[in-house]
């Protein structure tokens, strides 16, 4: 199943699906997919299901379904690391061929007790196992056991990280890990380095929480004869208070930041420059983040996650964005009854202090209110019989206006204030309420303008006491 060909930059994103996108993996396959696009290469895509209980189809599609809502999309088909078992279990044989791997025979009680008594010594559990050397014929016969792999013991293993720059771990800290299990079922470990190079990957980027990995992976390697990849560790994503981003500091899944009313293109940049520095540029189309993405330019330390900054940026792109296809995305939110064109007409006024589409759907609803409109508690507080009798007031110059647009509708209302000898606030804070069922909205003409002179008398009439 190689894809790569000699010179060509290959990187894959390999997510386990636990059920969704976890934010932290989407900017990892994020910064993969830039580097092999930057590259003119390939980003390939595996999903690593070798967990049956949790891989279910459903946990699978949401993350494929939130790649696709982020814009990534990745070269050929999908790989499973569950159609390869039979290819990683031939690898593991062949180490031992090699003479590079070996069967462990130590039952789960003998590591145990030497588990506890290395415990005991206060000194570190490395396998120390006495079938590291043996060959075929001191095998058992008809005995359960594990392939290992016969760990470098001496010297060191030295990674030149494309983020974490030279890298070292003494050989002897490593261990003679797992290949195959006792039931012939492949490691992580083992899985990972098979289908990197079948699939011909040349750059792998994931998170630095794997960067002990690497080690272990690369005797694999080498004990294959393999061509080495090349290894850029992103630093993982904090919270605001330095910690690890967990639970506790809110949505972890790319669905969950949908949900809240994030635009795509919102996140993908946020994302992007989570880590990422490019001079003083912000904001970046997919076609200008390609151009700029180097992994030189990710960062050595951890992230820190602003929900406030995301929202502000997500303000932006609302603002940016087209009124059909915001009115488009927030009528589902909004019940059958929301009518799109009326809302995309609308969206010019509604969308310029919106921070999400949740928001947006907010500052729409009074669009398609049914009367008696429900007034919350400060609109209700507002509309006192002074206000009342105000909009009595208002009520009948509207009726003898023929202008119903936002100009003359202004023209009308700024005249009557006048007389009155009140600023126009004091006309247009019942208004709201009578109008809306709330204390604030778009301005007060535009409101107007939108729910048109029948149903906004109505609802001024509604609300109106004797003058």
């Amino acid at each position: 199943m190689a894809s790569g060909s000699e010179g060509t930059v290959v990187t894959r994103f390999a997510p386990s699906p636990t059920g969704f996108l976890h934010i932290g993996n989407a900017r990892t396959g994020l910064f993969s997919w830039l580097y092999a696009r930057h590259c003119g290469g390939k980003a390939l895509l595996r999903i690593e299901d070798t967990d049956k209980a949790r891989s279910t189809q459903e946990a699978i599609d949401v993350i494929l379904d939130g790649l696709a809502w982020l814009g990534l999309e990745f070269d050929g088909h999908t790989y499973y690391q569950s159609q390869f078992e039979a290819r990683h279990a031939e690898v593991a044989h062949e180490l031992i061929a090699r003479g590079a791997g070996y069967r462990c025979y130590l039952t789960q009680e003998e590591l145990a007790a030497r588990r506890e008594k290395a415990r005991a010594e206060r000194r570190p559990f490395r396998i120390d196992s006495e079938w590291r050397e043996r060959r075929e014929g001191d095998w058992p016969a008809d005995e359960p056991f594990v392939v290992r792999l016969k760990a470098p013991r001496e010297g060191e293993t030295v990674i030149e990280d494309l983020v974490q720059g030279r890298v070292a771990v003494k050989n002897e800290e490593l261990d003679d890990f797992v290949l195959l299990r006792s039931d012939g079922s492949p490691t992580y470990m083992l899985a990972v380095v098979v289908d990197d190079h079948d699939m011909g990957v040349t750059h792998i980027v994931r998170g630095d929480d794997h960067l002990n990995n690497a080690f272990r992976q690369l005797a694999i390697i080498r004990a294959m004869g393999w061509p080495e990849p090349h290894y850029a560790h992103v630093p993982l994503i904090h919270g605001a208070d330095g910690a690890k981003l967990s639970k506790r500091h809110g949505a972890l899944g790319v669905h969950d930041y949908r949900d809240m009313g994030i635009l795509p293109e919102a996140l993908f940049n946020y994302l992007l420059r989570l880590g990422w520095g490019h001079g003083d540029k912000e904001e970046f189309t997919h076609e200008e983040a390609i151009a700029a993405f180097t992994l030189e330019g990710v960062g050595k330390s951890p992230a820190r996650f602003d929900m406030k900054k995301l929202l502000n940026l997500n303000g932006h792109y609302i603002r940016a964005a087209g009124d059909r296809r915001l009115a488009e995305l927030i009528a589902p939110k909004m019940g059958p009854q929301a009518d799109v064109d009326l809302l995309a007409q609308a969206m010019p006024v509604l969308k310029t202090r919106a921070r999400d589409l949740n928001e947006l759907a907010d500052g729409a609803a009074f669009l398609f209110e049914t009367r008696p409109l429900a007034l919350n508690d400060q609109a209700a507080a507002l509309l006192d019989a002074d206000a009342r009798a105000l909009l009595a007031g208002i009520s009948e110059r509207l009726h003898a206006e023929q202008d119903w647009t936002t100009g003359g509708l202004e023209a009308n209302l700024k005249a009557y204030a006048e007389g009155l000898g009140l600023g126009l606030g004091k006309l247009a804070q019942p208004l709201r309420a009578a109008l809306t069922g709330q204390t604030t909205s778009p301005g007060i003409f535009d409101v107007l303008a939108l729910l048109g002179r029948e149903e906004s008398l109505a609802r001024i009439d509604a609300q109106a006491g004797p003058a």
